[in-house]
């Protein structure tokens, strides 16, 4: 029994020496695994934080971008107004333009008038001083004329006064 009980004794030992040989690779096996995905999972975490840190990027670049589309829109609003405002004040400009060219030519026709008014006053001056240049020359004649009728009608009477006396 004794022998019997050392090769069961013996016969445990094998089983337990398998037992923890097979326990030992299960383990083995076990903590490669976990060696495994822990490498993967600091892989993954690497490339997370990588991830992020581009996101964080390409989220500053996106509102970098909004504002800039935001500016470009605001100037493109401005530049609009300014261009409905330029043409607004090209139409007035042209259209005071198209005013001051009829007073010109208005301006024009006045001043055609006008001179020929003066024209027709200087000839008529010129006529009516043309007239009253004649009228004095007849006036100085009648005045000289009758001067001398006078100057004859004296002298006759002096001499008819002397004939008289005599």
């Amino acid at each position: 029994m004794n022998r019997l009980l050392t090769l069961v004794n013996f016969l445990g030992v094998l089983a337990l020496a398998g037992l923890c040989a097979l326990q030992w690779r299960t383990n083995t096996a076990l903590t490669q695994t976990a060696d495994r995905l822990e490498q993967t999972r600091l892989e993954q975490s690497a490339k997370i934080a990588e991830q992020e840190k581009s996101l964080k990027s390409i989220t500053a670049d996106l509102d970098d971008t909004r504002q800039k589309l935001t500016k470009s829109e605001s100037s493109l609003t401005d530049a609009q107004r300014k261009i409905v405002a330029d043409a607004t004040e090209k139409s007035q400009i042209l259209a005071q333009r198209d005013q001051l060219t009829q007073q010109r030519d208005d301006l024009k026709t006045a001043v055609e008038k006008w001179t020929a008014a003066v024209s027709d006053r200087d000839h008529a001056l010129n006529q009516a001083n043309d007239q009253l240049q004649r009228a004095q020359n007849e006036r100085n004649d009648a005045a000289t004329k009758y001067n001398d009728l006078v100057t004859k009608y004296n002298q006759a009477v002096k001499d008819l006064s002397a004939k008289g006396k005599s």
